[in-house]
């Protein structure tokens, strides 16, 4: 029946929200997006060739994968078909698929929009394939998720990806002000609170449309709002973080890294952004213990102590005091000089462990419980350190068939350069006691 009234023109006078309504009509007018649709863009230049080929549009909310690809389908003649994986099944994708069928019997080509994509389970990804092999369909799908994790590699042998970026706040204050002139009036807003609105906007194209909505709606005639009565009337809009997903690795890989790089000032921008979108204080917490004994080791011992201190402390304190002593530690780690002498180390050890199989150590320094034991060389000839001369005796603990190894290489960074002068005492023992023998 909604057909019948789109047909007579009834739904022109129906209420249409702005980011609709602003719709960009030509692939020029996407904003944001100039490394695909501007003059030397991947998608420019594929419509040049006439010749699109399935894609995948990878990236956030309210980039512009939607509109894109109904352009795509504009500019190229092809019927536009678009469904959701959230609501479509296999039954739906046949019908789909029939139906793109008939149209090829008539010349017609099909290009097929599938938003969330990723929700799709295998089975159904495949049955994409021998469509997209035999041209039945153009396939375009839209995910906000790392397509290498979410969609089989089969699918993705077949398309290209496209990488969607988030609008930056140039691309935004574009947006606003084409809205701006289709309403014929400007956004009751001061510079400020502009700016505050376009933060708002966390790079979503469609977010920032529907907050300026929201503005012309409860803006007072002649009012103009400051960032704090704009704060009042919209809210915040929460982060684009998915505590399962991308954002969640994205940002714990930034801390890290920021806390690896000795710059406490991101580190404690990245831990604020985890904690203002409601991550796991408790994983935090974990990684962050994580990162004393991989990136500071025994350059500076007590990072592990610290780092263990403060998720005690956030476990015995909870939110919001116990945050505190996640950001000290965070600053903590950052500051602290960097090894990963141990970390190389225990990767090399473990590489040798593997490969070298059920080596016996030396019958030296193995106990001898039994008198066969004894009798068969267990123990014979071991030295008691601390009876030794400097407690040490410098004896050889490797098994023979794999002879001495080394694995641990002290920095002369932080305690870690006491450690090189100790190993480098204990080999001068080392060799002088095997001379002597």
């Amino acid at each position: 029946m909604s057909d019948l009234f789109v047909s007579a023109g009834l739904e022109t006078g129906a209420p249409r929200p702005l980011a609709d309504r602003l719709r960009p009509r030509r692939l020029a007018e996407v904003v944001g997006q100039e490394h695909l649709t501007g003059p030397d863009g991947a998608l420019t230049r594929l419509l040049a060739s006439r010749s699109l080929g399935s894609l995948v549009f990878w990236g956030p909310p309210g980039t512009g994968k939607t509109t894109v690809a109904r352009l795509l389908a504009h500019e190229t003649d092809l019927h536009f078909e678009q469904i959701s994986a959230i609501f479509s099944g296999i039954a739906d994708l046949r019908k789909v698929f029939e139906a793109a069928r008939r149209r090829r019997a008539t010349s017609q080509g099909t290009l097929l929009f599938v938003d969330e994509i990723h929700r799709f389970n295998r089975a159904q990804l495949d049955a994409f394939l021998p469509v997209m092999e035999d041209g039945t369909v153009t396939l375009v799908g839209a995910t906000t998720e790392n397509p290498s994790f979410e969609l089989n590699a089969a699918l993705l042998s077949r398309a290209r990806v496209l990488l969607f970026r988030a609008l930056d706040a140039a691309a935004l204050a574009r947006l606003l002000a084409r809205a701006e002139a289709m309403d014929g009036r400007p956004l009751p807003l001061d510079e400020e609170a502009r700016a505050a609105l376009i933060r708002m906007a966390d790079g979503d194209g469609r977010a920032a449309l529907t907050l300026a909505e929201e503005v012309w709606r409860s803006a007072r005639p002649d009012e103009i709002l400051d960032a704090d009565k704009l704060q009042t009337l919209v809210q915040r809009r929460a982060p684009i973080y998915d505590k399962a997903q991308e954002g969640h690795y994205n940002l714990i890989s930034a801390l890290h890294k920021t806390v690896r790089g000795s710059d406490p000032d991101a580190a404690l921008y990245y831990l604020c952004r985890m904690l203002d979108a409601g991550e796991d204080r408790l994983f935090i917490a974990r990684r962050l213990v994580r990162m004393a004994v991989e990136d500071i080791g025994l350059a500076d011992p007590q990072a592990l102590v610290v780092a263990n201190a403060a998720k005690d402390a956030f476990d015995f304190l909870g939110s919001p005091e116990g945050e505190l002593a996640l950001a000290q530690v965070t600053v903590y780690l950052a500051c602290a000089p960097k090894s990963n002498a141990v970390y190389t180390a225990y990767k090399a050890a473990t590489r040798v462990a593997k490969a070298a199989g059920s080596l016996a150590p030396p019958r030296t320094i193995l106990n001898a419980p039994t008198g066969l034991m004894k009798r068969i060389g267990y123990g014979e000839g071991y030295r008691y350190d601390h009876d030794e001369p400097d407690a040490f005796s410098g004896q050889d603990y490797w098994p023979e068939a794999l002879g001495r190894q080394h694995f641990y290489e002290p920095t002369d960074r932080g305690m870690e350069s006491r450690y090189r002068e100790r190993l480098a005492y204990w080999e001068r023992l080392r060799q002088e006691r095997r001379g002597e023998d």
